[in-house]
């Protein structure tokens, strides 16, 4: 799995809170953009990064 460590656009750190996101938004109980507000994501940049994200370490390297 590739955690985006930092905010492409702004530089701000975000990989801290990616799993607890991932999890959160995926589970479906939650709003995305309420989970991103809980973790203090403010900045457009960052809650696009957040949502944005594609997991693609599987496609590229799909042999272990």
């Amino acid at each position: 799995m590739m955690i985006p460590v930092r905010c492409f656009t702004c530089g701000t750190v975000i990989g801290e809170h990616y799993e607890e996101f991932e999890t959160r938004a995926s589970e479906g109980d939650e709003d995305p953009a309420e989970v991103l507000d809980d973790l203090g994501i403010t900045r457009h940049c960052c809650r696009r990064m957040m949502v944005s994200h594609t997991d693609l370490v599987d496609v590229v390297a799909p042999y272990q």
